[in-house]
């Protein structure tokens, strides 16, 4: 979501600011405003509404220079859509900051720092901070202290940089369920909520814990924990893809992802499988042992990781006969919990910082689960720091606000540890190797799926003018017709539904007429004669089918179904394989309608508030 950056150097920081900026776009904005402190000590702010581009334009016509400032690209939570909304946020000429989180008490701040004076140009709750710092700066305290004794009276969640013309040089931040990077620098020092932000000119890190505050200068970096106590965090070395952050001679970064997948799933099982088994040390020490007691399963995670996650539920009952739960994290951290004994807790997220995702964690941790687990894509991020276990997903920076390949990236992990924990069974030996085997032939499946763009393409002009669409599937292809409709209706906002397909006649056959098109997938499975059955029931009523099926199951073309012929693949493989045809399929109708594929409205890559 929000994104932060912040530097303090000796030289002219505006260009490091905007670069930062734009390695955030991803993230999902709607507005981007940057602030200085210039040498005479006062701020030079500057905000504007939409990309980060524009804000551009606007420094163009306002020259900005100073040696320290902070920058942020806003997701609106409180306040609509507009220029005084837009960080930074100031409380007159004594504080400037920027903030990611929410502020849940801010109303009752807001009331009292009104009685005291002070004046709010804004509808947010980052103000609120700003004039919270300013009040106890007005009492002499240090911009250290003013910002310590501020975030003792804040309920929620925070990332905050602030700066003080009173005390020039330095930036204070702090940081509590929302993730706050320092970044180290040659006479220079930078602050961001991300890694990717500090690229260009860094690539040590040091990641600040729960509680934190730092306070950067161009020469020293001071940190204190939560007890206001002098810690010492170590500092990292973080390698970055190369190429990740060019599109090359796709059109969106969206496409580019979809194209990747057979590489990134080749990286994700580098290293984990030997010639016939799954190798548990990429896990870590001990984690083998930890994991042979596991006797059932949770899993939580929020969108597409949701819709991975029941995927891997069939995997887990079906192959490991553990049962298996599947929880919606914003759900989970909400409700009573009974946890069975010997449980796994599992966390599934790309970003690492899903606020939902990463508070639900937090609750597994005093329930009494057995260990948990992450599944993620960013090795430094809150989910790998704060679980007991974590196994990466190596699919290199996702750019496209839509996931893909993180998608197939994180049901190739989820097969792999299916593997792992079916070592108990009697008859393990053979189901590890026949998933080693299935994981082996994974790539080339999906690239013989890519060889259907062209056809996919074609279809996709029957979804230009459609406002609605239902997706069908059974058994494992359930959470895939889920991932499938939520794919169309993120990039292309057409009205798109998943749907069990032995669900249709409980309610959503009153939907299906000549302008709902069905999408159905279709795999060789023994459920194959199950779905046939339900599609006729759309026939019969008139509705358009779009069928995804394997070749090896007869379903001809004609005037009521248009029937895309899949290579077949083993049932174990076929959801990772078989989501590729309608990530393009949802690819094609958004370029046709002209949408924003990559960066879609109302959207953000990395969800970082409630």
């Amino acid at each position: 979501m929000c994104g932060i950056v912040g530097a303090v150097a000796d030289r002219e920081v505006t260009p490091i600011l905007i670069e930062g900026l734009k390695r955030l776009e991803y993230r999902g904005y709607d507005s981007a405003g940057v602030a200085v402190q210039d040498s005479s000590g006062e701020f030079k702010r500057c905000r504007a509404v939409g990309k980060v581009a524009r804000l551009e334009e606007a420094l163009l016509a306002d020259s900005i220079r100073g040696y320290q400032g902070i920058a942020h690209t806003r997701w609106a939570t409180h306040g609509g859509v507009t220029e005084s909304n837009a960080h930074p946020h100031v409380s007159g000429t004594d504080v400037c900051l920027v903030h990611n989180g929410i502020i849940e008490n801010y109303q009752a701040l807001r009331t009292e720092l009104t009685e005291l004076g002070f004046e709010f140009s804004s509808d947010t709750d980052t103000e609120v901070i700003a004039h919270l710092i300013a009040s106890y700066l007005q009492q002499s305290q240090s911009l250290l202290d003013a910002v310590r004794n501020t975030i003792k009276r804040l309920t929620g969640a925070y990332a905050l940089a602030v700066m003080s013309p009173a005390h020039p040089d330095r930036i204070v931040a702090a940081r509590l369920g929302c993730p706050l990077v320092v970044g180290k620098g040659i006479g220079e020092n930078y602050l961001a909520s991300d890694v990717l932000a500090l690229r260009a000119v860094t690539d040590r890190f040091i990641f600040l814990e729960e509680g934190d505050v730092v306070e950067i200068q161009r020469d020293n970096i001071s940190v204190w924990n939560v007890e206001a106590e002098t810690v010492v965090r170590a500092d990292v070395k973080v390698e970055f893809e190369r190429d990740d952050w060019s599109k090359g001679n796709y059109r969106h970064f969206m496409q580019k992802e979809i194209f990747e997948q057979p590489r990134v799933i080749k990286d994700t099982l580098e290293g984990r499988i030997s010639a016939n088994a799954v190798m548990a040390q990429a896990l870590g020490h001990n984690s083998e042992e930890v994991l042979n007691k596991v006797k059932a399963v949770t899993i939580v995670a929020c969108g597409t990781s949701f819709y991975a996650a029941s995927v891997a539920r069939y995997w887990f009952e079906s192959v490991a006969k553990l049962p298996c739960s599947v929880e919606i994290a914003s759900e989970f951290r909400y409700r009573d919990s009974t946890v069975l004994p010997d449980s796994l807790f599992v966390t599934l997220s790309q970003s690492g910082e899903t606020a939902d995702t990463l508070a639900a964690l937090r609750v597994a941790k005093k329930l009494g689960y057995r260990a948990t687990l992450t599944i993620c894509n960013v090795a430094t991020s809150s989910m790998v720091r704060e679980s007991d276990i974590a196994l990466l997903i190596n699919a290199g920076s996702e750019i496209g606000v839509a996931s893909t390949k993180a998608f197939t990236a994180q049901l190739t992990d989820l097969l792999w540890l299916t593997a792992l924990l079916a070592r108990n069974l009697s008859d393990s030996s053979d189901s590890e190797v026949f998933i080693v085997e299935s994981l082996r032939k994974l790539p080339a499946a999906i690239e013989r799926m890519l060889d259907l763009d062209g056809p996919i393409q074609k279809l996709a002009l029957n979804f230009i003018e459609k406002d609605h669409a239902l997706f069908l599937g059974r058994g494992p292809m359930y959470p895939i017709a889920l991932e499938g409709a939520l794919k169309l209706k993120e990039i292309s906002y057409i009205h798109a539904e998943g749907y069990a397909a032995g669900e249709l006649k409980h309610g959503p056959l009153a939907l299906v007429d000549e302008d709902m098109p069905v999408v159905a997938v279709a795999p060789n499975d023994e459920l194959i004669e199950k779905l046939q059955s339900n599609l006729q029931e759309v026939s019969a009523r008139g509705g358009k089918l779009f069928i995804f099926a394997s070749e090896k199951v007869a379903m001809p073309s004609d005037s009521e179904a248009q029937v895309i012929s899949l290579p077949d693949v083993d049932p174990l493989i076929a959801p990772i394989a078989y989501v590729v045809p309608l990530q393009l399929l949802a690819y094609h109708v958004a370029v046709l309608k002209g949408t924003d594929v990559d960066q879609p409205r109302n959207l953000a890559k990395s969800v970082t508030v409630e």
